[in-house]
């Protein structure tokens, strides 16, 4: 009891800490050697023919994800490594809820928000995206291949959800691209190219992805046959472009999933919407009262 009294306010004050050193620029927690600091840097412009998938600590995503930071770049560098870092640490926090401080200091956890990648919102975007399929941009428009989660509306033929997602996606393409249509063209040169060399890249498992992605795809249509949505979670992971140590981070979405039963806040927030059926969410009390009638 006495251990989840400290629980929240003991991660409170470790995430405090650790967003305070790098807003006060200590080293190494805002050293410019990590990928966020990627992200930042596109306040000066990037450049696709210079960076190649798999590459360590090059601006990989496509434009629309650094148009979007735009308005956050614009920040100083320590103020945007604080404010990014407080940001996933939030975000963590509501797909684990009390067990934050305990699943934080998981080392592939801890290492991506430590380089602060976007594990934690591809996460997140693998537990809202029952409820808002539009949120699936975000994967499809930096990794790519984690979209692989939209095989859940697929095979439960839940169209409008698949279009949806697919719509919002498209719709901030056409967007992106008017703004900056040579950086499309330069984003998809890049990834036509392909992955360069990891061996020295760091830790990741060397299994490519063309076998891994139809694995991916596969446990997801088991789950969405047999209704298991933590399935997503693990099939997202699996299908990430390069499955670095950090990318074991997006299994945290499989905390909210498992019957809706974490205590979690994103496991409440699904909770309040209602029983998820078919890919659309109807308010619980609508299966409360089919039970009943059931049971009459």
């Amino acid at each position: 009891m006495f251990v989840r009294r400290i629980a929240i306010p003991a991660f409170l004050l470790v995430g405090a800490i650790f967003v305070g050193a790098r807003l006060l620029a200590i080293s190494p927690w805002a050293d410019p050697h990590v990928d966020m600091h990627a992200y930042w840097a596109t306040r000066d412009g990037f450049d696709y023919l210079q960076a190649t998938p798999g590459e360590v600590g090059a601006f990989l995503y496509s434009p629309a994800f650094a148009q979007a930071l735009a308005p956050l770049t614009a920040l100083p560098w320590p103020v945007f490594a604080a404010l990014w870092t407080a940001i996933l640490i939030a975000v963590l926090y509501w797909l684990s809820g009390r067990a934050t401080l305990l699943v934080g200091i998981l080392p592939p956890v801890a290492l991506s928000i430590g380089i602060g990648q976007v594990d934690l919102l591809i996460a997140a975007v693998v537990v809202a995206g029952f409820r808002y399929p539009a949120a699936w941009a975000l994967p499809l428009l930096t990794k790519v291949t984690p979209g692989v989660g939209l095989v859940w509306f697929f095979v439960r033929r839940d169209w409008r959800s698949l279009w949806l997602a697919s719509a919002a996606t498209l719709g901030v393409v056409a967007v992106s691209m008017a703004i900056d249509p040579a950086g499309w063209a330069g984003w998809l040169d890049m990834l036509r190219r392909g992955h360069a060399p990891l061996a020295d890249a760091g830790l990741f498992v060397d299994l490519p992805l063309w076998v891994r992605f139809p694995v991916a795809a596969g446990i997801v249509a088991w789950g969405a046959r047999t209704d298991r949505r933590w399935t997503v979670a693990v099939g997202t992971c699996l299908a990430m472009p390069t499955l670095w140590a950090t990318s074991f981070t997006i299994l945290v979405a499989a905390l909210p999933l498992i019957a809706l039963g974490s205590g979690a806040p994103a496991g409440a927030w699904l909770r309040r919407a209602g029983e998820q059926v078919g890919g659309r969410l109807r308010p619980a009390t609508a299966r409360h009262t089919t039970t009943a009638r059931s049971a009459d």
